[in-house]
């Protein structure tokens, strides 16, 4: 009988529950008790959904109250010393504190989950002494089973996963923090044995990554090591997001259950089961459902897939299941009222997979005639979609098909454009920025909501926008900030907001995905040809030039990062979407331009979090990225300026690649990784206006002008001065008044001791 699992289920809930709770607890409104027991029911409720649904293997700590990564240091006491924390289950309060920041401690760092826009926090090792705190995997397991009677598949992130993605030590070093938390996972390990439970999943994905002789050692000295500790427990070794590359390595490890992703990592996996075989005394975790997007899989494909599989796996060792974790995909399909109906037939959210997976399970046990009826269907929701005139603008396609063919650069090289540009601007050496977006209060949020009700006009509501610019203009003139911002208060999301202007978008009513902690966002869909129908912010960026004598910058969000945080559509290449999204884009910053605004932002923060696992396929991917930014901004006059801005991602690896986009200014996060992407600039010489963000805009705390000078003097010992500007690490808009105004009062001072500092060299 083949049997049907999943790695993991969305947290939030589908009317985001969980992050109403987590932000009612860190407000105050929710008692700790209340908090947890409020966390509770949701988790259930996940859990008797899976099991109604007809899932089979079950997974159990998969939920989690802030990050599965940092519950991992948590349950083993891995806590920064900045937070005071001695021994002992870690307290909710240091817990929350390492993850958003206290008013005495800064947060540590977050970064992306591999190619995902999901972000983790990174865990910090200098200076710890692991133990376990508590076993957090046997109290899931206990509660499903206590509650529900569901033998549920504890969830834990690998040893070797969790070592890679931590921080804190030398290479050097590597073996003896193995040694250290080995045991701590020994220990959790038994005592799961000890309680019965049956199967165990080990998150590596590390294992799709580049690994060396080395790793491929600490990977089988872990899996030994739990074998001989825990041999009545059957341990899923799970890799997730492409395929992997040790693969005679990773089957003779001794496992139980080897998971492997047939959809990301398809070709690879396939060619390496059918040329190697598959071990027969392990089971196969097939990962044939898209964990990652929101379309309904083909039946008959995947039918045809597991037909595959099953001639190297007979049937009793063979478990259907999500490529990846569900938590990168919407709650359900079913509450989507307004779509219309050609494209929400096609969609299959995290609940629709799990019927997916329940369908296939039974076909690969049964037969084709089992689901006969549903595989129609299927097949009709798909062809629709494909036919329809929205997925084939012919106009578009050929307009695409002329520009993308031509070299996109500049007129002249950055050396004659700076000179345009100083002369047009007379900027003061090390010029003060923010990143676009300001502080989204309560009556920002309602005015909209009202707005979108129809209980406000357009024009009334258009004054209300245009009232927050003149509030936040004049804020900004009276702070002493050199280049200023509208505010984007007219913005939901930077991404939704082009969206609901450009062809071929579509937008989901509950379509919520978390980003990081309790950042939920509702990714746009991308289902049909992009097209331009008419400006987006001219009108707002205007307005607010036409109020201040400084220059104010036109803000947009860059074609990849559109593509990277839009769930696409999967019958074209990402190359050809995201050159479809820069057409459109150019004619927005040729508007602008025309409007009379000299400097335009193409922001860019997802760059990274496309670029492919796989070492082979990255510089194909940044080369089209790079064009595709390049396609969107290279018609402009010299004297106009182009900004571009990146968050939240490690880029010491792809300076060049930066480099190449050839924006005028680029401003970069660094507070929240404490500064190391500096490193990056001490081998590395940049010859374009840079800004490297000096406090971390995620936390509430306010930081102090001191510590905004380190951050300016250590950047520029290796960055040249006259190129040097500064800003926060990204947009206000999560922000609080009092603590924007107060923050960027003390980045304008810390500004001011730097300009006495480098008067010489202005």
């Amino acid at each position: 009988m083949v049997k049907s699992s999943v790695l993991g289920y969305p947290r939030i809930g589908a009317d985001r529950e969980w992050k109403k709770a987590l932000e009612a607890f860190w407000s105050g409104k929710l008692e700790e008790d209340a908090f947890h027991e409020r966390l509770r029911g949701i988790r259930l409720d996940h859990l008797r959904k899976q099991r109604e649904k007809g899932i089979g293997i079950i997974p159990v700590n998969d939920f989690s109250y802030y990050d599965h990564v940092l519950d991992t240091a948590a349950m083993f006491g891995i806590i920064p010393k900045r937070f005071a924390y001695e021994d002992g289950p870690v307290p909710l309060s240091v817990y929350y504190g390492v993850a958003r920041g206290t008013k005495d401690a800064a947060a540590s760092e977050m970064t992306k989950w591999f190619n995902t826009n999901y972000h983790y926090i990174v865990p910090e090792l200098d200076g710890a002494a692991p133990a376990v705190t508590e076993n957090k995997p046997l109290a899931a397991y206990r509660e499903a089973k206590e509650a529900l009677g569901i033998e549920g598949k504890p969830v834990i992130v690998g040893p070797l996963t969790f070592l890679k993605l931590s921080k804190g030590y030398r290479p050097a070093e590597t073996d003896a923090w193995l040694d250290r938390l080995l045991p701590l996972y020994v220990q959790i390990l038994k005592e799961l044995e000890s309680e019965g439970v049956q199967w165990v999943q080990f998150d590596e994905p590390i294992l799709v990554t580049k690994l060396g002789e080395d790793d491929v050692r600490r990977l089988q000295t872990v899996y030994a090591t739990f074998a001989d500790a825990a041999p009545n427990v059957n341990l899923m070794l799970q890799t997730y997001f492409e395929s992997i590359g040790n693969y005679e390595d990773v089957v003779g490890l001794p496992v139980q259950g080897i998971g492997l992703d047939f959809v990301h990592g398809l070709s690879g996996n396939l060619a390496s089961v059918k040329k190697f075989g598959f071990p027969e005394d392990k089971a196969l975790g097939a990962g044939v459902i898209d964990g990652r997007g929101i379309w309904k899989a083909s039946l008959g494909d995947k039918l045809a897939l597991l037909d595959e599989l099953n001639e190297l796996v007979p049937a009793e060792r063979l478990i259907v299941q999500s490529s990846c974790s569900l938590l990168h995909v919407p709650v359900t399909a079913k509450n989507e009222s307004k779509l219309q109906a050609e494209l929400k037939d096609a969609l299959a959210f995290a609940d629709e997979k799990l019927d997916e997976l329940v369908l296939l399970a039974k076909a690969a046990a049964s037969g084709k005639s089992a689901i006969q009826a549903e595989l129609a269907a299927c097949e009709r929701a798909l062809q629709a979609l494909k036919q329809s005139d929205d997925r084939n603008r012919a106009n578009v396609q050929l307009a695409v098909a002329e520009v993308s063919a031509k070299d996109a650069v500049r007129s002249k090289p950055f050396a004659e454009r700076y000179v345009a540009q100083q002369n047009k601007w007379n900027l003061p050496i090390f010029p003060t920025t923010t990143i676009g977006s300001f502080p989204q209060s309560a009556d920002v949020r309602k005015a909209r909501q009202l707005w979108r009700k129809g209980e406000w006009s357009i024009d009334r509501y258009a004054g209300f926008i245009r009232d927050q610019i003149d509030t936040w203009i004049n804020l900004q003139e009276e702070i002493g900030i050199d280049v200023l911002v509208h505010g984007e208060f007219e913005r939901t999301d930077m991404v939704e907001f082009f969206g609901e202007k450009l062809a071929g978008f579509a937008f989901t009513q509950y379509g919520w995905v978390q980003s990081y902690g309790s950042r939920c966002v509702k990714p746009p869909i991308i289902y049909g040809d992009v097209a331009f129908e008419g400006a987006m912010t001219v009108e707002e960026t205007k307005y607010a030039q036409s109020k201040t004598g400084k220059p104010v910058k036109g803000m947009l969000t860059g074609p990849i990062t559109i593509m990277n945080w839009s769930f696409v559509r999967d019958d074209i290449p990402r190359e050809q979407i995201a050159y479809q999204l820069a057409y459109a884009l150019r004619q927005e910053v040729e508007a602008l331009e025309a409007a009379g605004i000299g400097m335009i932002q193409v922001d860019e923060p997802a760059v990274r979090e496309g670029l492919p696992l796989k070492e082979e396929e990255q510089a194909a991917y940044l080369a089209w990225a790079v064009k595709a930014f390049r396609l969107t901004t290279c018609t402009v006059q010299d004297a106009t300026q182009i900004h571009t801005h990146m968050c939240y991602c490690e880029f010491h690896d792809m300076i060049d690649s930066i480099e190449a986009m050839d924006a005028d200014v680029i401003s970069i996060e660094t507070s929240r990784s404490h500064g190391e992407l500096i490193h990056s600039f001490e081998e590395n010489t940049y010859k374009l206006g840079i800004g490297l963000g000096v406090y971390d805009i995620h936390s509430p705390r306010v930081p102090g002008v001191e510590e905004m000078t380190g951050m300016i003097d250590r950047a520029l010992r290796v960055l040249d001065p006259k190129l040097f500007w500064i800003n926060p690490d990204c947009g206000l808009k999560t922000r609080g008044a009092e603590e924007t105004v107060a923050s960027l009062r003390n980045m304008v001072e810390a500004t001011r001791i730097a300009r006495a500092k480098h008067a010489a060299e202005a």
